[in-house]
């Protein structure tokens, strides 16, 4: 949550904010979830934020603010908050955790240096000790001063034992957050922010190592119509099944992501734009062989196809260069009549 979000939520106009924000969901259509109901906060409260720009261009295209739309923004805006908090509780619980070893150190401690008095102090009674009892009186004191600090080891070596299975936990605990966050919720691929981030370190690899690098574009044709005909919940369905089959195809190294929308992304390390269209390819007919129905009512919902477009990595080219000539070849494929996949180092041939 931004700083101007924050401020404008603890002062005199929080009320307003909040009904403007119920108002404004009202004429869009949207319902009043708590999920979009924060997105919304966020949004008039910080117009000119990643998250409100991002909002106002899906609401002047008239995209439908679906589950799966609220869910997307959530994960790519706002899990910075969520994973922020969830580092300060993981870290209130590791100096917990630490200041308990810590005084369980320092007793022991404390307990090895009255051990060792105890042991000076038994020498020098040993040395002019000559009767039994007192032999006897030397041997009671180091076996109970023995039996302590072997107490005390014990509780130590059981704390730390506690205490490295605590920070496995959080560290865990922390990786599945990090997970969420950079995880498309409807898609189950990763979001725009994990994309961004992966694209850069693909590009700054692949120049490193002189290595080949190509992106692909991915958008489902006609995506609206299938809102508009027949609901949300149905494009949410289609939405799932294409990225399930551009799943299968996209195992490690690729990378597959959901860009906005229905537009979905690639990234294809020491593949060459030929033997990617190739993929793309058997993955747009893959996608149109499978016959939908809609889940309520098992009604068919018709063909679905994608278009894509695919670019090779230029030596010293950006990641934003590289996606601008992914999306032109992805523009030429929906010219060209959708249901294609366009190579765009062909396009530059032949221009």
């Amino acid at each position: 949550m931004s700083t101007q979000v924050q401020t404008t939520l603890r002062g005199p106009e929080a009320f307003g904010l909040a009904r403007k924000a119920v108002e404004e969901m009202e004429r869009a259509g949207v319902w009043p979830t708590p999920l979009n109901f924060e997105l919304w906060l966020h949004f008039l409260g910080d117009p000119d934020g990643a998250l409100g720009q991002e909002m106002t261009r899906l609401l002047k295209a008239g995209d439908a603010f679906t589950e799966g739309t609220a869910e997307m923004l959530a994960a790519e805006y706002l899990p910075r908050g969520r994973l922020s908090e969830e580092i300060r509780d993981a870290g209130a619980v590791l100096n917990r955790e630490l200041s308990t070893v810590s005084e369980a150190i320092a007793k022991a401690q404390r307990s090895q240096a009255a051990y060792g008095e105890t042991l000076a102090g038994a020498s020098a009674h040993l040395e002019g000790a000559s009767e039994p009892t007192a032999l006897l009186g030397v041997v009671s004191k180091l076996t109970k001063a023995t039996t302590q600090v072997q107490a005390e080891n014990a509780t130590l070596e059981k704390r730390l034992a506690n205490s490295t299975k605590e920070v496995a936990r959080l560290r865990e605990h922390l990786e599945q957050v990090r997970r969420d966050a950079m995880t498309d919720a409807l898609t189950n691929l990763a979001n725009r922010k994990a994309f961004d981030e992966e694209l850069l370190r693909a590009c700054d690899e692949a120049e490193k190592k002189r290595q080949t690098l190509s992106l692909a574009v991915i958008d489902i044709d006609h995506f609206k119509r299938f809102n508009d005909t027949w609901g949300h919940q149905t494009g949410d369905q289609v939405l799932r099944y294409v990225a399930s089959v551009i799943g299968r195809v996209s195992k490690a190294p690729r990378v597959a992501a959901r860009y906005g929308g229905e537009e979905f992304a690639i990234i294809f390390p020491t593949e060459s734009a030929s033997a990617v269209e190739a993929a793309l390819n058997a993955m747009r007919e893959e996608v149109g062989t499978r016959a939908l129905r809609r889940r309520s009512t098992n009604d068919e919902l018709g063909a679905v196809t994608i278009s894509a477009g695919v670019a090779q990595r230029r030596p010293g080219e950006s990641g934003s260069s590289l996606l601008d000539r992914a999306d032109e070849a992805l523009y030429a494929s929906k010219r060209g009549g959708r249901n294609r996949v366009t190579n765009g180092e062909r396009m530059d041939e032949a221009a």
